[in-house]
């Protein structure tokens, strides 16, 4: 093994393949799900997922923290390979935006050429939409505090404020939990239903990982995993939520106030 490379400090790891074929079993069940009504395989995938994601980033926590492997060049790796995660999560999101304003800037004669159609009964942008923008914009002012305390080493004011950001992701999927609860409407309701949950259901998904991923950097922080120069899982959850808040602001702008 050379020693000078950067990278050869860190071990080769088998979780990757093997969480790429778990994510294909999942996806192979859905499909089954969807067709056959059997749910065996895509609850098999899942668990055999999130089995390998938990051990992979367990993996990653001890060479970071206990072992010293990750060098300014691995850590720069890491970094990019989050930027990279977050542009392709961007385009996922781009193909939801690109089918809402194609139906709802020429709606065709099968919706009656209305949007929304005349038998959806949309949501009020004022009441609980704008109740969860302030939330999440809220969430997103005190994860940067977080940050900014880890840059100046206030250790305890960053365990505090990713701790609020935890409790805001959470009541913000309690709140759309309900908000869903109380349509009017199902996906199965015409092409707006469709677009809306699927749209806000994805994003709801991203909440709760970005939940996860601020919990699990929640626990870091009181374990004494970060400090001012090595912190770079918690900079990646940052990221991530980040980009929630603002896929968020364009779906309240589009969906929920223009789309109304």
């Amino acid at each position: 093994m050379k020693q000078n490379h950067p990278f050869h400090l860190v071990t080769s790891s088998p979780w990757p393949i093997l969480t790429a074929m778990n994510v294909m079993t999942t996806l192979t069940g859905m499909v089954k799900w969807t067709t056959f009504k059997q749910m065996e395989m895509m609850i098999l995938g899942i668990v055999l997922t999130s089995i390998c994601s938990m051990l992979w980033w367990r993996d990653v926590i001890r060479e970071s923290t206990f072992q010293g492997n990750h060098t300014k060049m691995v850590t720069k790796g890491i970094k990019m390979g989050m930027i990279l995660f977050i542009t392709s999560e961007v385009m996922f999101f781009f193909s939801f935006f690109w089918s809402f304003f194609h139906s709802s800037l020429s709606p065709n004669i099968e919706i009656g050429m209305n949007w929304p159609p005349k038998s959806i009964k949309p949501f009020n942008p004022m009441e609980v939409p704008l109740l969860n923008t302030i939330i999440l914009l809220s969430s997103g002012v005190s994860i940067t505090w977080a940050h900014q305390a880890i840059l100046i080493n206030k250790l305890n004011k960053s365990n505090k404020s990713i701790m609020i950001t935890v409790l805001l992701g959470i009541y913000f999927t309690f709140l759309q939990k309900w908000e869903y609860s109380e349509s009017s409407f199902t996906i199965a309701d015409s092409i707006y239903g469709s677009t809306f949950f699927m749209m806000t259901g994805f994003h709801g998904l991203h909440v709760i990982i970005g939940t996860i991923f601020l919990a699990v950097c929640f626990v870091r922080s009181k374990n004494m995993h970060f400090s001012l120069n090595h912190h770079t899982g918690f900079e990646a959850a940052t990221w991530y939520w980040h980009f929630v808040d603002v896929v968020w602001l364009f779906l309240y702008i589009s969906v929920y106030w223009w789309g109304k």
